[in-house]
């Protein structure tokens, strides 16, 4: 079924206005002020860069911007580790804006600017999974149709895109300018582990020729580790 892309186009806009109003009043009303230097580096490293994906792929690939309009997890595993990332999120990115107004931590300049880099890599990573898998949805399904990806990042371990959503939100916390938001963040690698593992049950058990992919492909998230 073809996409209408007037109306995708309606969907794509209003989440492209709402995703940079409510991450800016999580960093910014916390922190008290306009003047949260770091944040506004932080916000222009997700959202630059996401105007010019998002219209690529309105332009190449309006099909895979579809899926990821959907939200709907239908696997119950799944719905329970979207209800823990939301919270992990809300959290670590309200305590950077409160560190900032009370000075708990003192991260360089430097450090600062490296780890926005690291996000910006990761994001650029997503970007080229995203590229390379039409049918890297939002959630954990399997279309008719649907191939396995052996090519690009999927080369290099199985699960890509779980690597870059890693090095964006890992090292969130210090391009925010905060040490205290660290240990907010970490729960998110068992929770992605956890969902790599539920969305390998789905993929083997309705994906033809993933199994002889795991096969070749031994590592999921991390080459030469796991």
């Amino acid at each position: 079924m073809k996409t209408e892309i007037p109306g995708l186009k309606k969907q794509v806009i209003l989440r492209f206005i709402m995703a940079p109003v409510f991450i800016g009043l999580i960093l910014f009303l916390p922190a008290g002020t306009l003047y949260y230097w770091q944040a506004w580096i932080y916000c222009g490293v997700l959202f630059i860069p996401m105007f010019f994906v998002v219209s690529y792929f309105l332009k190449k690939d309006p099909e895979l911007l579809e899926r990821r309009m959907r939200m709907k997890e239908k696997e119950e595993k799944q719905k329970t580790i979207v209800k823990f990332a939301a919270i992990i999120f809300l959290i670590g990115f309200i305590i950077p804006g409160l560190d900032y107004r009370y000075h708990w931590s003192k991260v360089p300049v430097y450090l600062v600017i490296t780890a926005n880099a690291i996000v910006f890599s990761g994001y650029i990573f997503v970007f080229r999974v995203l590229r390379e898998n039409s049918y890297a949805s939002h959630i954990i399904e399997v279309e008719k149709g649907q191939k396995v990806i052996t090519t690009g990042p999927y080369a290099l371990v199985r699960h890509p895109m779980y690597l870059g959503v890693l090095l964006m939100y890992l090292f969130t916390p210090l391009a925010l300018g905060s040490y205290w938001a660290v240990p907010f963040f970490l729960p998110l690698i068992p929770l992605i582990i956890l969902r790599i593992l539920n969305e390998e049950e789905v993929l083997l058990r309705e994906l033809p020729g993933y199994r002889e992919y795991c096969q070749k492909m031994k590592y999921r998230l991390i080459p030469l580790i796991w």
